[in-house]
């Protein structure tokens, strides 16, 4: 036997286990930070299968660390399982929990022999907080050689690159007042938001196609007869890459400001959680996992192929340090897309499951390869 055909054994061992997890997942939505059953159950289910397992790990309470192997370059299998407000596992981060434990366990009874040591990391708060950002200032990447994760969407595409994002809350101070007695009396913090949001909207024309500025409000006053004195705001700012973040960021800042200066109000913008890098894919890894993944059945077209793009993860910090990939794999979601809660349905359909099968055995595959190519000077 294969060490390939030993690894696909002992995935398909846990295969139906795995789609289980799955849809407990999906009908247990937890959001980041607070993931404590669905953390407990996937380390759980690496203990059971000979992992040595840390939990909690590098600081973080819904943090994970399970490894197989004594010795030798180690890979990193990020591990997601945090869902969204309301929509629930609408990013499909049942399927990448899945698939990375399916991945790992497929590896573990070859680690030895390989010379290498398999981690299976998991990590909270993708959707918001950067979890492996804390992870990476915790040293839990340090003595990586590789890390990799794979992510379902609605279309198949080998190498993402994701945007560099930050994030802020904008809060607008004003003075309270009746709105039909006195307004005049009043400093309205709505206005000051507005005019934010508007002053955004003409930089809107010059932006580049792949800037993207959005927002949402959580405050915007108490009643419609009372000038409001307060208003909050959250921000996202995106950009191909950290370089032109850098540039965007302050023309966005300048746009809360003036709005600050036009209506009266006090301003305060404040960060919220880690910036996100843009992700870097690397060339050695990508081409064995489009191997390996074609030989499954499913096609890896290029984001050059593709032309989509968009959307950021903190899996873009951990490239920027440990060579990685983050492939993303098609479920049959009809005209859902991530973050829809029709997309979550589909995560526990035949497609979904077979994105599990796909991205634990690609990703598995990818790693014996690299090991028995020794390619670990070529990253």
């Amino acid at each position: 036997m294969s060490r390939k055909e030993t690894a696909q054994a002992a995935f398909s061992a846990v295969e139906e286990d795995l789609r289980a997890v799955s849809v407990w997942m999906y009908h247990n939505p937890e959001l980041g930070f607070a993931e404590f059953e669905s953390s407990r159950k996937l380390s759980g289910f690496l203990g059971d299968h000979g992992f040595d397992v840390t939990y909690p790990a590098g600081g973080l309470e819904t943090a994970f660390e399970a490894t197989a192997g004594t010795a030798g370059p180690r890979v990193v299998i990020c591990c997601e399982y945090d869902a969204l407000p309301k929509v629930g596992h609408a990013c499909g981060h049942n399927i990448i929990a899945t698939a990375a434990l399916g991945a790992g366990i497929a590896v573990a009874p070859l680690a030895d022999e390989l010379g290498i040591r398999v981690t299976v990391l998991g990590t909270p708060a993708e959707e918001g907080g950067g979890g492996k950002v804390d992870l990476i200032n915790a040293g839990a990447f340090e003595d990586a050689a590789a890390s990799m994760m794979i992510h379902p969407g609605p279309d198949n595409q080998l190498d993402p690159s994701f945007q560099a994002r930050e994030s802020f809350t904008v809060e607008y101070f004003g003075k309270d007042s009746h709105a039909a007695f006195a307004p005049q009396e009043g400093i309205n913090a709505l206005d000051g938001f507005v005019n934010a949001y508007m002053n955004v909207a003409t930089l809107r024309q010059s932006l580049l196609p792949s800037d993207r500025v959005h927002c949402i409000i959580d405050s915007g006053g108490d009643a419609s007869n009372i000038i409001p004195s307060y208003t909050k705001s959250t921000w996202g700012i995106r950009s191909a890459s950290r370089e032109r973040l850098a540039v965007l960021v302050p023309k966005v800042h300048a746009c809360f400001e003036a709005a600050a200066l036009a209506t009266g109000c006090r301003v305060e913008i404040a960060a919220l959680g880690h910036p996100y890098l843009n992700m870097v894919n690397n060339p050695v890894m990508t081409a064995l996992f489009a191997e390996n993944s074609t030989g499954l059945g499913r096609s890896m077209p290029t984001e050059a192929e593709t032309g989509a793009d968009g959307g950021s993860s903190d899996m873009g910090n951990v490239s920027q340090i440990v060579p990685s990939i983050h492939p993303m794999l098609a479920i049959d979601c009809g005209t859902a897309v991530n973050h829809q809660p029709e997309f979550a349905a589909h995560t526990i359909t035949p497609s979904g499951e077979q994105a599990i099968r796909d991205g634990a055995l690609a990703m598995a595959y990818t790693v014996i390869d690299m090991a028995e190519q020794n390619v670990w000077d070529r990253l």
